[in-house]
């Protein structure tokens, strides 16, 4: 099922993220997230949407870095809403990175509509390559620009970004970089603050890293900043406690539109103007529906074959 999972392009995830967030079947409970030593963290994941119901239990623990191992580990399981079968399990962080890419690149292609230019990554980790191995895919890339603590991992994303076929390098002068970017992800461990500058003022940023209120990429300055000249938008309304770079900036962000709001065109999104070339900046935050589409459309692409051969 792995397998199955990672030979679905990131378009066609995009499109089944776009799915799930206006399927009115779904329904997701408030994740649940546990403390573990050295800040890590314990999420419990489940969503149904009446044919399924999926699971993902995962860990993230930052310090895994140091140990050579991956930060997120886990499962996602997908089970029959009817029966209960276990009809199929996931490695949680593929789904984890791949879905996360992909609903970072579906607000992309939404909101930034007819953008062309440079991508800059800052964190050059497994959600660093699922994002540009995303953008590449579904966005108007030019070249791709890679900022990392780690040199070898920083290098390591620039010859994926060579195989794919765009121009790229690793960028030292931050400032300069994300000055220049037309997409901007941060895709850190969210630890402290990386990005002080800002970013272009006609820029996509997806803001990836911070997924409790007290994990942080971005300045609060910047954050302010970006609340007065641009649209800021979040992934769920979930982000109302967890997006921590907004909230740390004492932003309202029960105020802020969600992807499904401008998605349907709900009230809240209708009433605002439609962005116009201006900043937008995207905070996301993750969501067990994403997970949940990730697996449908999986299930989806298994049964395929069966019935092109009727």
């Amino acid at each position: 099922m792995n397998e199955v999972f990672e030979g679905i392009g990131y378009p066609a995830l995009a499109q089944a993220m776009r799915d799930v967030v206006l399927d009115a079947t779904v329904h997701v409970p408030p994740r649940q997230v546990l403390d573990l030593p050295e800040a890590g963290k314990l999420l419990v994941m489940p969503a149904t949407n009446g044919q399924w119901a999926m699971t993902k239990v995962i860990t993230f623990v930052p310090a895994n870095a140091q140990r050579g191992l991956p930060a997120i580990q886990g499962q996602v399981l997908l089970q029959s809403a009817q029966d209960g079968r276990l009809c199929m399990t996931l490695d949680g962080p593929r789904v984890t990175a791949r879905r996360t890419a992909a609903v970072s690149l579906l607000a992309a292609q939404t909101l930034a509509p007819g953008r062309r230019g440079p991508l800059l990554i800052i964190g050059a980790g497994v959600q660093g390559r699922s994002h540009l191995e995303a953008f590449v895919q579904g966005a108007d890339v030019t070249e791709c620009w890679i900022h990392s603590r780690r040199a070898a991992s920083a290098q390591a994303l620039v010859e994926v970004a060579l195989a794919l076929g765009k121009p790229a390098q690793v960028v030292h002068d931050l400032p300069v970089a994300l000055a220049k970017s037309q997409f901007v992800v941060t895709s850190t461990s969210a630890q402290t603050v990386v990005a002080r500058h800002r970013p272009h003022p006609q820029a996509f940023v997806a803001a990836v890293g911070a997924f409790t209120p007290h994990m942080v990429e971005w300045d609060a300055a910047v954050c302010r900043w970006a609340a007065q000249v641009g649209t800021l938008v979040v992934d769920t309304r979930d982000a109302d406690h967890e997006a921590g770079d907004f909230l740390q900036a004492g932003l309202d962000v029960a105020a802020m539109p969600s992807l499904a709001d401008v998605l349907s065109h709900s009230p809240h999104w209708a009433q605002r103007p439609v962005p116009n070339g201006e900043l937008v900046f995207f905070k996301n935050c993750g969501w067990a529906g994403w997970d949940l589409a990730a697996a449908c459309a999986t299930a989806a692409q298994t049964t395929a074959p069966s019935r092109q051969g009727r």
